[in-house]
């Protein structure tokens, strides 16, 4: 029988087996002298393996683990395990057979209890695909003795020379033995660099992949050809854990199982329930005493701990240790970060600005000053009375905070913020590509994803049933039309739920006016207005939490049906639609009170009602700035304290404690398995599996609009943005370290499709902003008093200027108020806040001159505006190039090095084979020199002298 020697290997005697029952073993269907024993075993297995890094030999290391469930018989567990494991064990040996584990058949009552089609199928299929695998030159051990019951692993290794094949096949650039000089600074550059590196000390990682480097080596696609090269010295550690599990995963993937005309890869076999989980071991335990240094200790202490929240992250450690993916991510988050603190800072003085300068704001000061006197009109029908305009003092008075000349610098200020945040972020990103020697990477085209092949195999299978006959399938868009129907319908009803939702809030902001109104304390109808924002606003943040995660899952459900080809292409189409989803629902409440409420009135006498009996809400006398800055801030504040912080602290938690009980409860079953020491594997296996970064892009790019779309209303946004990240980067570090599985490294030279995301909030940022100061903010219309209608060059009547008047006798019948004597005096004039013609003019309450004035001033400042700003954008885009220059002159430096080092080699070569033709030479000519006293006899001895240099 030929044995497989990449499986584990002890003979039973060695491994001190005791055999209860040979008769059992001989059911099963081997021979002892023919059988490997995996997984047995040793004295001291654990230490020689260091607890599941190893192999049981304690020399390989455990590059990937697949899981899978397997059921065990209630009586004889010891024995039935051991049996198994034979069984498997036999069955992934016997690669000569086309199925393996034909004719093993197991006795019912002896050893095992007779499995359903299911277990046998994915039984069978495992060990096809384990088969599989070792053909392609990976090394697997089997372990299904631990302490999960039920739960079975296969350990895999990849020896050398399969890590050099896959490394050459994925073009992976590696770092050969020349090494060259980084271009340093000199002169004033260099001393500010030392001088801020004197500075910055203390808050920089103690990691020594942190620390500059004055030299570099040059790295290049690895090639078995050209191994002399590279630095082998050290074989075990050329390739570092990530780049291992990345080819061991690449091979998983094209690995195929066609048993019954499946062709099935590791992702779809994980879809199919063949194997339950795949995964990456990691480095070690992170905390515990007597524990070995490793990666992942050391970012435990550097990264994912709140107590170093103040120092720069170790991102280069964290690419080498969960791939560039990942470490783009965090170094986008922390460029991010930073950009956001002179934002902050500008922010903080724009509103102590706004704090400094209430009390000389005048008009404020004349809606406070009571002797004004002036009466407005009822805020509803029949319950509401006329009220004094100095009661919404407060109002008026805080709305200067956010509503001041300061506001409209802030908001140009925010647009080039965002603009150099852009390009300060692409060069940041040339930076790493250089370092994580990823300048001349491109992405290749995925593997198919399982649902794909499915669907094509089911296509095919309808195709062969009907014309016999089948070339390659693959799905078009009438295949998928259905589901793009689906797609837009879907989307279409989700957008319309999120519209039906903030109507009804409307609804519910209006009924509960009117009920308050009626209130008989004076306390209740002076709070009517607040009382009314904040519950309103608090419902809204609800809604938008829970619709969140409900449309994150529609997004997902609508992209699976589309069965997109590749997993990039998956990821692209499933972000698409969330952000689509997300954006609506988080921002339609905010544009609602931003730029339709107190739009649609009417004016006193004939207001504008929804189902015949409720008003359209008005605005504050102050405007609805204030109330636009009540809604994003609580909304952005409670979505960043809830959604993103408690929400990422207490799942992960909760979900922990369900495991734990549960191992617990299984713990108490079998008190032999409790006593053992956990693998590493079964530690890995019992964290959370990593879902991708698109939660976590999300909720910063949800964040990035708040801070810029409606930063003219919310000066402070930046701020609370900044503190919010500061937690946000721990507290992803340490779900990443400590309640993850380690992720599969994934190559990558960019941040995807988000980049696009951000231009495209950048850009909608200046026109919405625009909008803003025009026509939400009384800013436009103070420029036009004080330029085109004040008599003394001053805001001094500006208020009444903005009031229309409304002769109370023109009242609809039903609509004017209950008590008409609540102030104390009979009321004949009301004033309310719009441009109309007074009621003794000939077209009285048609719109005035003066609307039409501020209108246009209003629509040639968004246009100036806009404009302005989009070209002091585009050109600090264009006066900062996208690759730094020292980059551009390092990455030239390296292809020159290159095509030296390869010129050298050949020049090797050349003088190598110059050298072997002068010895021919030489030796041709001594053949010649003996020729004349050789006879015809020796002919043969002369030609094999001429042949002397084909051999060579």
């Amino acid at each position: 029988m030929r044995m497989n020697k990449k499986y584990s290997c002890l003979p039973a005697e060695e491994k001190g087996i005791h055999i209860i029952n040979i008769r059992a073993i001989e059911d099963i269907g081997y021979d002892q002298h023919e059988s490997t024993l995996l997984n047995s075993l040793s004295k001291n297995p654990d230490a020689d393996c260091k607890y599941g890094l190893y192999f049981r030999d304690g020399k390989r290391k455990v590059d990937y683990i697949l899981v899978y469930h397997y059921k065990k018989s209630s009586a004889g567990k010891t024995l039935a395990r051991r049996a198994q494991q034979n069984d498997s064990s036999v069955r992934s040996t016997k690669l000569d057979q086309p199925l393996p584990g034909k004719g093993v058949q197991l006795e019912m009552g002896e050893s095992e209890p007779h499995l359903d089609y299911h277990e046998d199928d994915k039984r069978f299929r495992r060990e096809e695909y384990e088969g599989n695998l070792v053909e392609a030159g990976l090394e697997l051990e089997r372990d299904e003795d631990t302490k999960i019951h039920g739960i079975g692993f296969v350990k895999i290794h990849a020896p050398w020379n399969v890590l050099c094949r896959e490394a050459e096949f994925l073009k992976l650039k590696m770092p050969t033995k020349k090494m060259y000089q980084i271009n340093q600074t000199h002169g004033l550059l260099k001393k500010i660099n030392s001088v801020i590196q004197k500075i910055t000390e203390p808050i920089q990682p103690k990691v020594a992949e942190h620390k500059p480097q004055m030299v570099k080596r040059l790295s290049y696609p690895f090639s078995r050809e050209k191994q002399h090269l590279f630095d082998l010295s050290d074989k075990d550690s050329f390739f570092d854990s990530k780049t291992r599990s990345t080819i061991v995963y690449e091979i998983l993937k094209r690995t195929t199982c066609t048993k019954a005309k499946y062709s099935m890869g590791i992702t779809s076999l994980l879809a199919n329930g063949v194997y339950s989980a795949a995964y990456p071991l990691h480095d070690g335990d992170y905390e515990g005493e007597n524990v070995e240094p490793n990666d992942r200790k050391l970012l435990c202490e550097e990264w994912a701990s709140y107590g170093v929240f103040y120092k720069y992250q170790p991102i280069d450690l964290v690419r080498k240790y969960f791939g560039e993916k990942i470490g783009l991510y965090f170094a986008w988050l922390g460029v991010y970060t930073q950009m956001l603190i002179p934002a902050s800072i500008v922010g903080i003085i724009v509103f102590l600005y706004g704090c400094a300068t209430v009390d000389e704001n005048i008009p404020s000061m004349e809606m406070c000053d009571q002797r004004n006197n002036i009466t407005m009109c009822p805020l509803c029908d029949r319950t509401c009375s006329y009220w004094k305009m100095s009661s919404a003092c407060a109002t008026a008075r805080a709305s200067h905070l956010f509503d001041n000349p300061a506001t409209v610098f802030f908001s140009v200020f925010m647009a080039l913020w965002a603009a150099t945040f852009m390009e300060h972020w692409k060069r940041k990103q040339m930076r790493l590509n250089y370092r994580w020697d990823l300048t001349g990477f491109e992405e290749e085209e995925d593997h198919p994803r399982a649902e794909y092949e499915a669907k094509v195999l089911e296509k095919s299978l309808r195709r062969e049933h009907k014309h016999k006959e089948t070339d390659k399938e693959k799905l078009t868009w009438k295949d998928r039309f259905p589901a793009y129907l689906t797609n837009f319908v879907g989307i279409i009803f989700m957008v319309g739920l999120t519209f039906a939702i903030v109507f009804g809030v409307i609804i519910y902001r209006i009924s509960t006016a009117a009920a308050l109104a009626i209130s008989s304390t004076p306390s209740g109808r002076s709070s009517v207005r607040v009382t009314v924002t904040a519950t309103a606003v608090i419902i809204n943040l609800v809604v938008i939490i829970i619709l969140d995660e409900v449309y994150g899952c529609i997004a997902r459900w609508l992209t699976q049906i589309e069965v997109p080809k590749t997993d990039k292409s998956f990821e692209e189409r499933l972000i698409f639609k969330a952000f689509l989803l997300k954006f609506v629902n988080a921002y339609t409440p905010i544009f609602y009170v931003a730029f339709f409420k107190g739009r649609f009135v009417g004016r006193p006498g004939d207001y504008v009602y929804i189902f015949h009996s409720f008003r359209m809400e008005e605005c504050a006398p102050g405007g609805c700035l204030m109330e636009l800055c009540i809604q994003l801030s609580i909304i952005m504040l409670g979505k960043q304290l809830i959604q993103n912080n408690l929400f990422e602290i207490g799942i992960p938690k909760m979900k922990k404690f369900i495991r734990y009980l549960k191992l617990k409860r299984r713990r108490s079953l079998d008190h032999e398995e409790h006593m053992k020491k956990k693998q590493r594997y079964e530690v890995d296996y019992n964290l959370e599996p990593f879902a991708g970064l698109t939660p976590e892009y999300m909720e910063m790019i949800i964040q990035f609009g708040f801070v810029t779309l409606f930063v003219a209303s919310f000066p402070l946004a930046p701020l609370f943005a900044l503190l919010n990240n500061i937690i946000e980067i721990r507290l992803d570090a340490k779900k990443f370290v400590t309640e993850l599985r380690r992720p599969v490294a994934v190559r990558a030279k960019d941040i995807g499709i988000w980049y696009n995301i951000l231009r495209g909030i950048g850009k909608l940022a200046v026109i919405i902003n625009a909008f803003v100061i025009s026509f939400t903010s009384d800013f436009i219309p103070r420029l036009v008093y004080l330029y085109m209608y004040s008599e003394n060059g001053t805001m001094h009547g500006f208020v009444n200027h903005t009031l229309s008047s409304f002769n109370v006798s023109d009242f609809q019948a039903g609509t004017a108020p209950n008590d008409p004597l609540d102030l104390g005096y009979e009321v004949q004039i009301c004033r309310y806040k719009d441009y109309r013609e007074p009621p003794w003019s000939e077209n009285k309450y048609d719109i005035s001159k003066d609307f039409w004035a501020v209108l246009a001033a209003r629509l040639a400042f968004v246009i100036v505006f806009q404009n302005l700003v989009m070209f002091m954008s585009d050109f600090v885009d264009w006066i900062i190039p996208d690759i730094p220059k020292d980059i551009s002159q390092q990455i030239h430096k390296e292809k020159v090095l290159m095509v030296e080092v390869f010129m050298r080699e050949e020049q090797g070569k050349l003088q190598m084979l110059e050298t072997w033709k002068d010895k021919d030479k030489r030796k041709g000519e001594n053949c010649n020199n003996h020729s004349p006293r050789l006879s015809r006899s020796h002919s043969g001895s002369l030609s094999s002298c001429h042949s002397y240099p084909l051999d060579v």
